[in-house]
């Protein structure tokens, strides 16, 4: 992007006492047409650059002048260090390596005196948002996706519903949000904002037409309001089972922290509990209960307790002793 491209011009000639439009051109990857438009930019935005003709001219900056940021403190420091060892899923979105370099640019513009106090921060302070043993959702649109809503152009989606059926629609991309290491997809649409699970979106392309985003649309204000719908209208399937404390752990641990209020407290009879779990669809219901394996039993509802007799019979039919 042409900000950043400015930034690093900068940065440039700060490093060095002056430099051809060629060698600019060579550093940057851009013709030397767009080098002279860039340093008209940074000269009307009270850069102090100046350009000499002739064999020992080139373009530089006035003598001692620089940019860098104020003095960070400590806190801000450890901040600086901790976000530039976690780009986590920014990766997605083919944003992990400008974090990286726009964290090196940033880092280059502190004070002399604050760059070792960076480095002191990146070896006791480090972020890995990375999970242990989780699959991470799988969205190839999402560079598309991202380019599309900062364009402001109209996309052509095909959508997965939760049972796997598909249907196309057009939608006017507003922003991207990650949550719980889940990518979503928040779009206009005839019907109003609509929020889309992004591992559910199987197909997306630009459309050439652009469209008006909403001025008064406020991101983080919808998807607050948005959310807090959410888990008021959310599915549920309520299982109540009978548990042996090797169950309970189990199931327990297989539910994300933030389902534990779907996981009442229940009531102790002979040694095991009996509890009331929000598994919010049966099919979830019937393939963690298949991973706990043993040691429970369901109470209800009847349909769930005679799919799974059935399947255990199937099983042992299919694997006499």
């Amino acid at each position: 992007m042409r900000a950043d491209r400015l930034v690093s011009l900068m940065l440039l000639l700060q490093s060095r006492p002056k430099l051809t439009a060629g060698d600019l051109a060579r550093e940057l990857q851009v013709s030397e047409r767009t080098i002279h438009r860039d340093l008209d930019s940074l000269s009307s935005s009270g850069v102090p650059v100046y350009a000499t003709r002739g064999a020992s001219g080139g373009v530089a900056l006035v003598e001692g002048w620089k940019t860098q940021l104020t003095g960070l403190n400590r806190a801000e420091l450890q901040a600086l260090a901790a976000i530039g060892g976690a780009p986590g899923r920014l990766g997605d979105l083919g944003l992990s390596g400008p974090l990286r370099s726009g964290l090196v640019k940033l880092a280059a513009a502190l004070p002399a005196l604050q760059q070792p106090a960076l480095e002191y921060a990146r070896q006791r302070l480090h972020v890995d948002a990375s999970g242990w043993f989780t699959a991470k959702d799988e969205v190839p649109h999402l560079e598309l996706l991202r380019e599309a809503a900062w364009q402001n152009q109209r996309v052509s989606l095909t959508y997965r519903d939760f049972d796997g059926k598909r249907s196309r629609r057009v939608v006017e991309p507003y922003a991207l949000v990650l949550k719980a290491d889940r990518w979503y997809l928040v779009a206009g649409t005839e019907a109003g904002v609509r929020v889309y699970r992004g591992s559910r979106i199987a197909g997306a392309k630009v459309r050439a037409e652009t469209f008006e985003r909403p001025e008064r649309f406020d991101l983080p204000a919808f998807w607050r309001e948005w959310c807090s719908k959410f888990l008021e209208k959310r599915a549920r399937y309520e299982v109540t089972l009978r548990l042996t404390p090797e169950a309970e752990a189990a199931l327990r641990h297989m539910r994300p922290p933030a389902d534990g209020v779907r996981f009442d407290e229940g009531r102790e009879e002979g040694g095991r509990k009996t509890v009331v779990v929000d598994f919010e669809r049966e099919s979830i219901a019937l393939g963690q209960l298949c991973e706990v394996m043993r040691g429970f039993e369901v109470v209800g509802p009847e349909e769930l307790r005679a799919r799974l007799i059935a399947l255990a019979s199937a099983v042992l039919t299919a694997h006499p002793s």
